[in-house]
């Protein structure tokens, strides 16, 4: 196997539905035999990130991709306008119950705790009192995932070691600091980017907040790039772009995974993890889509 010349880390970013792509570009990273020392995960980044140091193989990619194109959109959100409205009229902290989320969790997981991965896995949280960032690298899976997915409103708080937590994005929706800060001396940076070629405005209260919190990691992402710029090692595999598919949206898993893998095939071989740039997909922009008559 591959031997890093630095302690390499790779930073799985949130986005939802779009974590997908993520799995394709582990596809081709896996493929050119790229590999990490450990991996740092936020929100669906951390899902991503503890299957992968689970097994950190092209067998154990394949299955990722597997078991993301079952994923179905009631899987995760399991919305309901009735029982959005009964939540809500009973004063309840979330629209949305984590039990289908946690079974979708329990039954593809390998493994019962974070310290049973095959490479060091890091979990992002986020404090809901102080909004610092809680890293989980030890306990149970399940539970550490569902508190770093539990978009506020969305999904209820999760409490681990006394700390009420929520999604990893609201504090560091691509937690390069933290990989820094657990040693690593190279980044590399899966971010599936912005849907920057919707149709229309996202629609539907889970829609809306899923699209913002996007927003803020990709935000947030470009922000980091530029402060850590000529002090850490990072390259960033470049998103797709155009990209017409919501956060919300499960039903392109499998295009997404293909069109990301092709693509960084071709980033990787063109020379893209000894660049330092910020992909111009992660800046502010937005595709017009026309359509005909």
């Amino acid at each position: 196997m591959h031997v890093n010349p630095a302690p390499t880390a790779f930073v799985f970013a949130g986005g939802g539905s779009l974590g997908a792509i993520e799995v394709g570009m582990l596809r081709a990273l896996t493929a050119a035999d790229v590999t990490a020392d450990f991996v740092v995960g936020s929100s669906v980044g951390a899902i991503n990130a503890v299957y992968y140091a689970s097994d950190p193989t092209v067998e154990g990619v394949r299955r990722l991709e597997q078991i993301w194109c079952r994923v179905r959109r009631r899987d995760v959100f399991p919305v309901s306008a009735a029982g959005g409205v009964r939540r809500l009229l009973l004063g309840y902290d979330h629209l949305v119950s984590p039990a289908a989320l946690r079974r979708l969790l329990a039954r593809n997981l390998t493994l019962e705790r974070l310290d049973q991965c095959r490479i060091p896995c890091h979990v992002i949280a986020t404090d809901l009192f102080d909004g610092t960032a809680e890293v989980l690298s030890a306990g149970p899976a399940v539970d550490a995932l569902l508190a770093t997915t539990a978009i506020p409103g969305v999904f209820p708080p999760v409490c681990i070691r006394s700390r009420t937590l929520v999604d990893g994005a609201v504090a560091s929706g691509t937690p390069i600091a933290s990989a820094v800060a657990l040693g690593a001396e190279r980044v590399i940076v899966l971010s599936p980017g912005l849907p920057c070629a919707l149709a229309r405005p996202p629609a539907g209260i889970v829609q809306l907040g899923l699209h913002a919190l996007n927003l803020l990691i990709v935000n947030q992402l470009v922000a980091d790039l530029e402060r850590l710029a000529g002090r850490t090692e990072v390259a960033v595999v470049p998103p797709l772009c155009p990209q017409p598919v919501s956060a919300y949206d499960f039903s392109h898993t499998g295009d997404l995974i293909d069109r990301a893998a092709g693509s960084t095939a071709d980033w990787i071989s063109g020379g893209g993890l000894r660049r330092r740039e910020i992909p111009d997909a992660l800046r502010p922009h937005h595709h017009q889509i026309l359509r005909g008559p």
